[in-house]
């Protein structure tokens, strides 16, 4: 998730660029660089970390050139954040430059097969392909428009990108698949970003391109294209009537919300390229075990705290059924004052938003001290608890804005299961049927997402004046869903300051039943096809008896749920390896929704940091 923004015009270039990059930056805060045209031939300033790093770079550049240039602000999924990984990037020539948001799945093959023809490389990203292979088009003797839509067509993965050609300095290439991009129409000049905020200070006029589309801007037209065929498509002009402040959250009041809605595709990003939909096998060779040492495991032990603790409790159950191995889920907080357990035959799975935290870092660090093998799973490219891993599952969420984690949490789960197919397939405790069962589910998975969070919102708000004024709450979840209990509770605490706790439902008899009564609203998880819904149900029948109020989510069409709660959620029915990843968003929902009703500080809320880098 990276920042992107291209102009062609008579402004000077690099203060649009910059503004246009500022306004990006909660894309992407590792590195950031811009390209313009500049007495003839292409100039490209890159700087390492945040852009005012940037920003004192082009202060001393001297110059303020007019015309066109493309600007990127990066979120690395590869190659470590380093000035030579920024963007943008060129071809053999440095003639013409690219910025992208995406990630190319297929770049190992076509990167290999250009450097047999002679190309040189000078990053370690998926994106220098793609101006080589625009390159290689060129000199066949395509132009410009052509080229890049016959090297897209080479290219597998995610992208939004930007080009231009020092030998076409009037030309800005545009073109988008399954990654966000944004055309801006002005008087003599015209814009491209990944998100609106990047333009509006020039022109409130924009086309929203849509995956397989691509355009020709210069300073007086914009042209749309197919990317499959090459023909001419007609699309409309928006006007944005957003203020600056609900631009940067793309329309939504709360960037908490805004990244609600973005878990389909974050949850795609993480399986994307490393699940064969076709077979189910797991390809994730950046763990960087060999099959010996994953044959040679005899526990696992998983390390995190707050929200991703609770990830770690679910791959709890998941390892355990399908991977036939005893895990031990740790709090890093407490783990690393324990007498330690564990030997070269334990693998830790540190978990962590950041990469930084401070407690699962300390705790990683005590394990790799006695032998333990280690594999990440992390959101930030080149954080700490990623270089000191042997391997890392990225989870490439993007950048995460609001402090209560929403996006990040359903990544992790996610990678947790890709994590379990690769090692059951490798182990052979997982037959070739379930594997296959599994990954189908998991494929379902954000399009699930995507219409569950359009069906249950509405839902959900209107719940939320009802719930708004309750002093406790009580989460009841059993088996898989019952560090997903946990979770919920977690959620509306954090940000609604109501209190809430998560147990395990059938718990509930030996303490928390003192406390229901029709004051104490109760939510349960209990999907019907769940080998303990009718246990659950029990439990339920339990909170009714004692006058509780029962808000229950559950199975579409589950009648019998439906008669013993007092108002139901419906989700679609799913199999049991997904249905955490489901029942998280309702429980995001409401924490959020009765947070707003309450008037409370969504993306910040009280005492709370996004990182804790400190004991």
């Amino acid at each position: 998730m990276c920042g992107i923004i291209g102009y062609v015009g008579e402004r000077a270039v690099i203060p649009v660029l910059l503004e246009g990059l500022r306004r990006l930056e909660y894309r992407g805060y590792d590195s950031a660089g811009v390209a313009f045209f500049d007495e003839g031939k292409i100039s490209v300033i890159r700087a390492l970390g945040k852009l005012f790093n940037l920003q004192e770079l082009l202060a001393g550049y001297g110059k303020n050139p007019r015309g066109i240039g493309l600007g990127h602000t990066r979120w690395a999924t590869h190659g470590e954040p380093a000035e030579h990984n920024a963007h943008p990037h060129g071809d053999c020539r440095q003639e013409l430059v690219v910025v992208h948001n995406g990630i190319i799945e297929n770049y190992h093959t076509l990167r290999g097969m250009l450097e047999q023809k002679g190309h040189k490389f000078r990053s370690q990203t998926d994106t220098e392909v793609i101006p080589h292979l625009i390159e290689e088009e060129l000199e066949a003797g395509f132009d410009l428009p052509e080229a890049v839509r016959r090297a897209l067509s080479k290219v597998e993965g995610a992208y939004a990108i930007g080009v231009f050609w020092a030998k076409a300095p009037h030309m800005l290439i545009a073109a988008r698949y399954q990654s966000p991009l944004v055309l801006g129409i002005g008087e003599g000049e015209n814009f491209m970003a990944s998100d609106i905020p990047a333009i509006l200070p020039w022109t409130k006029n924009v086309i929203f391109l849509d995956d397989g589309e691509m355009a020709i801007l210069t300073k007086d037209s914009c042209q749309i294209l197919s990317l499959r065929d090459g023909r001419k498509i007609a699309k409309e002009i928006s006007r944005i009537h957003w203020d600056a402040a609900m631009a940067e959250k793309a329309g939504f009041k709360h960037f908490m919300l805004k990244e609600i809605y973005e878990q389909p595709q974050a949850i795609l990003n993480t399986f994307r390229g490393r699940l064969d939909p076709e077979t189910g096998e797991v390809n994730i060779p950046e763990i960087c075990l060999s099959p010996e040492e994953v044959l040679s495991l005899k526990k696992i032990c998983i390390l995190a705290c707050g929200t991703s603790y609770h990830a770690g409790l679910v791959g709890k159950y998941l390892f355990e059924r399908w991977v036939r191995l005893p895990v031990e889920v740790e709090l890093g907080s407490e783990f690393r004052y324990r007498d330690l357990l564990i030997d070269k035959n334990t693998l830790v799975i540190p978990i962590s938003q950041s990469g930084e935290t401070a407690d699962t870092l300390a705790s990683l660090r005590r394990a790799r001290e006695v032998g333990a093998k280690a594999v990440a799973i992390c959101n930030v490219l080149g954080s700490t608890i990623t270089r000191e891993s042997d391997g890392t599952i990225y989870t490439h969420a993007g950048p995460e804005i609001g402090v209560a984690s929403t996006k990040a949490f359903t990544s992790q789960l996610t990678a947790l299961l890709l994590l379990v197919l690769y090692f059951g397939q490798m182990r052979k405790s997982l037959s070739e049927q379930e594997r296959r069962r599994i990954a189908r589910s998991l494929l379902r998975v954000p399009y699930q997402v995507e219409k569950l969070i359009e069906k249950v919102h509405p839902e959900i708000k209107d719940l939320a004046y009802d719930y708004q004024r309750k002093e406790h709450f009580l989460y009841l979840g059993r088996n898989i869903l019952f560090p997903i209990a946990l979770e919920g509770a977690l959620k509306l605490k954090e940000i609604s300051y109501i209190h809430a706790e998560g147990y395990a439902a059938g718990e509930m008899k030996h303490g928390p039943i003192a406390l229901i009564d029709e004051n104490m609203p109760v939510m349960a998880l209990a999907p019907a096809n769940h080998h303990v819904y009718e246990k659950m149900i029990s439990n339920i029948e339990e909170v009714r008896s004692r006058r509780g109020e029962i808000l229950a989510l559950g199975t579409e069409g589950d009648e019998t749920l439906a008669r013993v709660a007092t108002r139901t959620v419906s989700l679609p029915e799913c199999e049991w390896e997904v249905s955490p990843i489901l029942y998280t968003i309702p429980l995001q929902l409401l924490a959020y929704e009765v947070a707003v009703v309450r008037g409370c500080d969504v993306d910040q809320p009280r005492n709370l940091a996004k990182s804790v880098t400190v004991e």
